[in-house]
C-alpha cells in the first residue's frame, strides 16, 4: 500500500474523535479499572529504576494495534517497545510517519494513586511534528495541537500568557540526569523564582504552560515520547523552546538540555540567569 501524501494525512484520515475515542476506551478498558487497584505482580521496575506496569504494556500495545489502523504502514516508537529495543529510534530518519505514545505519562502518580497522569500522542514525519494530544483519563479531557493551526482542550483554542520576573514564574527543574557543570548552576538558579515544583508528570507540565498557569520547564534526559507532544503543544499555543545552545527541540538529533516557556524572551532570560554562574 503507498504511503499516504501529507495532505492526505492531515485533511482525511486524522480526525479529532478517532484519537479521542482511542483513548477514552483505553482508559476505560486498560487504566482506568487498575488504579488505586494494582496488585504487586503488575508492578515492576526496568533499568532497575524506572517504574513499569502491566497497564503500561497492556496500553501500549492497544494504542500501537489502533493508530496503525489510521495510517497503515506508519512507524510506531513507544516507551514500552523502547525499553526492549533501543534502536527503534532510527524509526524517525525513515521518510514515513511515525507515531510516538507513552502510554502512560507519570506513571509513579499512578501507582501512588495520585490524581496527574496521562496518556501522550504524536504523529511526526521526519523532523516535523504534525499532531500532538494529551488525554487526561480522570476527567475525560483532551488537549491536542495541530501544527501551524493552534493547540486546543476540547476544541477551544488557548494561548499562552508570561511572566516578565523571575519572582512571579513558577515552574519546574529536572534533577536528575545533569551534567556535573550544570548541576551545580541550577541549584542556584531555582532561588530565582516564586515556586519550583515538578508534577511528576511532564504532559500535565506542557499544558499549564500553554494555558499560561505555570511559565517554565528546565529539563534533562528528552526521551520523544515525553516531550514531542507536548513541545508541540507549547509551541502551537505562542510558547517557546530551545536547548541550551539556543536550538530549538529536535527529536532527530536528541538534545540534552531544553529550556520550554511562555515566550522567547523569557526561555532568554533563564538562558542568561543561568550563564551568570557559569
Amino acid at each position: 500500500m503507498p504511503k499516504c501524501t501529507l495532505h492526505h494525512v492531515r485533511m482525511d484520515k486524522i480526525k479529532q474523535e478517532y484519537i479521542r475515542e482511542i483513548c477514552f476506551d483505553i482508559s476505560k478498558e486498560i487504566i482506568l479499572p487498575k488504579y488505586k487497584n494494582l496488585k504487586d505482580h503488575d508492578i515492576k521496575y526496568k533499568n532497575g529504576t524506572d517504574l513499569v506496569t502491566s497497564v503500561d504494556i497492556a496500553a501500549e500495545k492497544e494504542l500501537e494495534k489502533q493508530l496503525l489502523k489510521i495510517i497503515p504502514n506508519s512507524n510506531f516508537v513507544g516507551e514500552e517497545a523502547y525499553s526492549e529495543n533501543k534502536n527503534i529510534l532510527n524509526l524517525y530518519n525513515d521518510n514515513n510517519y511515525c507515531w510516538t505514545v507513552d502510554p502512560i505519562d507519570g506513571t509513579t502518580n499512578f501507582v501512588k494513586g495520585k490524581d496527574k497522569f496521562a496518556i501522550m500522542i504524536a504523529l511526526t514525519y521526519k523532523n516535523k511534528i504534525l499532531y500532538s494530544w494529551i488525554y487526561k483519563p480522570l476527567i475525560d479531557e483532551m488537549c491536542y495541537a495541530i501544527y501551524d493551526q493552534g493547540t486546543f482542550i476540547e476544541n477551544k483554542k488557548i494561548l499562552t500568557k508570561t511572566v516578565s520576573n523571575f519572582n512571579q514564574a513558577i515552574g519546574s527543574i529536572s534533577t536528575k540526569y545533569w551534567e556535573d557543570n550544570y548541576l551545580d548552576q541550577l541549584k542556584i538558579l531555582k532561588n530565582n523564582f516564586a515556586e519550583v515544583r515538578s508534577y511528576g508528570c511532564i504532559g500535565f507540565e506542557y499544558i499549564d504552560i500553554a494555558l499560561g498557569k505555570r511559565n517554565f520547564a528546565i529539563l534533562s534526559k528528552l526521551s520523544p515520547w515525553d516531550h514531542i507532544p507536548g513541545i508541540l503543544i507549547v509551541r502551537e499555543a505562542g510558547g517557546a523552546d530551545f536547548d541550551f545552545n539556543k536550538q530549538s527541540y529536535n527529536f532527530t538529533l536528541r538534545n540534552k538540555n531544553l529550556i520550554v516557556g511562555n515566550s522567547e524572551q523569557f526561555n532568554l532570560k533563564i538562558l542568561h540567569k543561568l550563564g551568570e554562574y557559569s
